[in-house]
């Protein structure tokens, strides 16, 4: 029998409380004694997430999913072209498991094939861990080798000097495969996805990796002009930008009503937030602003959802939410592949982020129709400038976008921040409906347009098929490798 919804409320209070409490004792116990209380603490938010409405958005309950929609083959079921590979690229990244970058590098190592270039990945973390994951699994499944440089770098070094690449394209802060490729005499493409990776990284270091590059890729222009303002040595003409691309997102069948009526929603104003529970992101940020929103409109509904990163975060974003007069209007999940499903019943979608690259997730909000609200981030201006009226861009929640570093988020993760008023006015003036967007369609049919994944690719196999064939970068390589 279901608790009392008072009783649920003090018991999530309690439990939030108790991994608060053993978060902060932890800190002061000795290593060994650490580790052993880590098994007896939850490692996922699962453990802690409000229950009810919200779990329905892992498909657990009474919730019957709409079906999917029929839609274009999966990109590893897609024709590829007769012509000759004219390249090689080995796309190096930390990780293939979950999040934006993850699935980018997925996206180019299947769709540079229909433009002749010969993928594979390697994955070279930074830190130990398990690096391979869920969007390994599928590449390996669509014929693309993915080996693993963690756990074994010798034999991948082996494999690499086998495979022979044109041209390696690094996703993150990877260090080791540019070395081998100044060995190797192979050119070296960087890609930002976001500064970061650059956060507190000593200047000479990255100026180095710079010095052994042929170029650098930067996802939005937010990206590059951080990176020049942050390093004035480089050379501008050795930095481009290319917009993410993303595929239409196809919606489930029975659609909007489908979707809605399956999360039990009738005239609720559902704000969706598809993210990482994660610093970054700024979860707690977004939630506190949401508090103000949920009093002043009774409708307003917010979901979280996405992977958990940040264990210790999430707690604080627990219990912030059980803080709020309207706790069970806050719902945090972890990740789902039914996106298509939280984006058809979805009003609107918010980001309230410190930093990204190229959301993707906002991304794929418009590509659905839905409009957003964004915080000054990488990409978000690219993604709202011009065209119909789809979303609102809001201060950044430092208010200069160029002074985010690990330092100023850490100071303001926790307190009132710069865009807060500028956020709930966006979200009351969005629910109350005082903003007149594009219809969905037509928003749809503008980021399908603006943000072609086929443009995307094709500008990416240009860059690297222009380096690999550079013979002057390959000598640049070898000469920073000695």
């Amino acid at each position: 029998m279901p608790q009392p919804v008072r009783a649920r409320g003090e018991s999530r209070r309690t439990a939030a409380g108790f991994y608060l409490a053993l978060e902060r004792l932890g800190r002061w116990l000795p290593v060994p004694v650490r580790r052993f209380a880590r098994r007896l603490v939850p490692t996922s938010s699962e453990a802690v997430v409000i229950p009810g409405w919200s779990e329905r958005l892992d498909g657990r309950g009474d919730v019957v999913w709409p079906p999917r929609a029929d839609s274009a083959l999966p990109p590893e079921q897609r024709s590829v072209t007769d012509l000759p590979p004219v390249a090689r690229c080995l796309l190096v990244t930390g990780t293939l498991d979950a999040g934006g970058m993850d699935e980018f590098v997925a996206f180019l190592a299947q769709g540079l094939r229909a433009h002749g270039i010969r993928t594979a990945a390697l994955l070279a973390p930074l830190d130990e861990g398990a690096p391979d994951g869920e969007i390994a699994r599928r590449l390996r499944h669509a014929g693309i080798e993915v080996r693993d440089g963690a756990t074994n770098q010798p034999e991948a070094v082996s494999w690499v000097r086998a495979w022979r690449p044109d041209v390696i394209a690094v996703h993150g802060n990877a260090t080791w495969p540019i070395d081998l490729a100044g060995e190797m005499s192979v050119p070296v493409v960087l890609v930002l996805h976001g500064l970061h990776d650059l956060f507190g990284a000593p200047e000479q270091e990255v100026l180095e990796r710079y010095r052994r590059a042929a170029l650098v890729i930067c996802v939005s222009e937010l990206v590059r002009q951080q990176y020049l303002s942050m390093f004035p040595v480089i050379d501008p003409t050795r930095v481009r930008t290319i917009p993410n691309g993303i595929a239409p997102v196809t919606m489930p069948s029975g659609g909007r009503t489908a979707a809605r009526a399956a999360l039990g929603l009738t005239d609720e104003f559902l704000f969706l937030s598809l993210s990482r529970h994660a610093l970054q992101k700024n979860t707690y940020g977004l939630v506190s602003a949401f508090g103000e929103v949920a009093e002043r409109d009774p409708r307003a509904v917010l979901v979280v959802c996405g992977r958990e990163d940040d264990l210790a975060y999430t707690r604080q974003v627990i219990a912030l939410r059980e803080r709020l007069a309207c706790p069970g209007r806050v719902h945090l999940r972890g990740g789902t592949t039914r996106t298509d499903v939280l984006l058809a019943a979805a009003d609107a979608f918010v980001l309230d982020s410190f930093f990204e690259g190229w959301a993707l997730a906002s991304m794929e909000s418009l590509s659905a129709g839905v409009p957003v609200i964004l915080s000054e981030v990488g990409g978000a201006r690219e993604q709202l400038e011009g065209g119909p009226s789809r979303g609102i861009l809001v201060k950044n929640p430092l208010g200069d976008p160029l002074a985010v570093d690990w330092t100023s988020i850490g100071s303001a993760r926790f307190v009132r921040q710069a865009n807060r008023e500028e956020l709930v006015e966006a979200m009351i003036a969005v629910s109350a409906g005082a903003v007149r967007f594009a219809d969905s369609e037509v928003i749809a049919a503008d980021a399908a347009e603006r943000f072609s994944e086929d443009r995307c690719l094709a500008l990416h196999a240009r860059v690297l098929r222009e380096v690999a064939h550079d013979r002057g970068a390959m000598v640049r390589s070898a000469e920073a490798g000695r």
